[in-house]
């Protein structure tokens, strides 16, 4: 009987456990560390180390520093552990409850400053989505929508599977790359029941003063055919508040 090709036999546990252990080295080491010093510690042969680096660096968990002369994580080694996500200060958290106080809608408010999306500030008489669907899949909330549109266009390493969650769900990367743009050109995203049926969300995006980078978001969740209304009003408030907590959050 044929063994699975893709099944680990042979050497192949033994090669992915040098894998690891090269990654492991570096994240001990820190950036800069070199091939000559990864295969000295692990003591691993050269050929072997250039060769598992070789494959690292391709899959982007590791990248070469620019003089090439040693290694750092890659994009893709963040993902291998769950990122320390900061919590708002006092001053933020109270900004978040004065607009709660002046709207019936849900007020929630996540951070982007890992690369993904986290609730920081959820609203406790109108609880949001679980957080692990939304980081998923952010092109069902506006939240998320905001966080896609500051990637694009290398949006799709994190809207890989855009699943249908409603008839509303956008499920094609054309009608999304739209979406993303209008969301980019009007600082404003939408989310009109194409998560749950019965919630549509508004969400505007937080950036630090100084370098204009998105560090979070601000969402207001409501019935879907108010969200279809202008609400230049509501708009307007929320840009007002998330003007306020840009110097809180960065």
């Amino acid at each position: 009987m044929r063994s699975d090709p893709g099944s680990p036999s042979g050497r192949q546990p033994h090669a992915m456990r040098n894998a690891l252990s090269v990654l492991e080295e570096v994240v001990a080491a820190g950036p800069g560390v070199t091939a000559k010093e990864i295969s000295a510690a692990l003591g691993l042969p050269p050929a072997t180390t250039y060769r598992l680096l070789n494959l690292l660096v391709a899959e982007e968990y590791l990248v070469r520093l620019p003089d090439l002369r040693g290694f750092a994580l890659g994009r893709r080694a963040g993902r291998l552990s769950v990122p320390q996500v900061p919590q708002p200060c006092t001053a933020a958290r109270a900004v978040v409850a004065e607009l709660r106080h002046q709207v019936r809608w849900g007020v929630h408010l996540a951070t982007f400053t890992t690369g993904r999306l986290a609730i920081t500030d959820p609203d406790p008489d109108h609880p949001p989505t679980e957080e692990a669907l939304l980081a998923r899949y952010p092109h069902v909330s506006s939240l998320g929508k905001l966080l896609l549109a500051e990637q694009a266009p290398t949006y799709r390493a994190d809207a890989r599977e855009l699943r249908r969650f409603t008839p509303r769900t956008i499920t094609d990367h054309a009608s999304l790359d739209r979406e993303l743009s209008a969301v980019s050109d009007t600082a404003i995203a939408r989310q009109h029941g194409e998560l749950r049926p019965d919630r549509g969300c508004l969400a505007v995006p937080v950036r630090s003063p100084t370098t204009g980078v998105l560090v979070a978001g601000l969402a207001l969740c409501g019935p879907p055919d108010r969200i279809d209304e202008p609400n230049s009003g509501l708009i307007a408030l929320l840009h007002d508040h998330a003007a306020r907590l840009a110097p809180l959050l960065s």
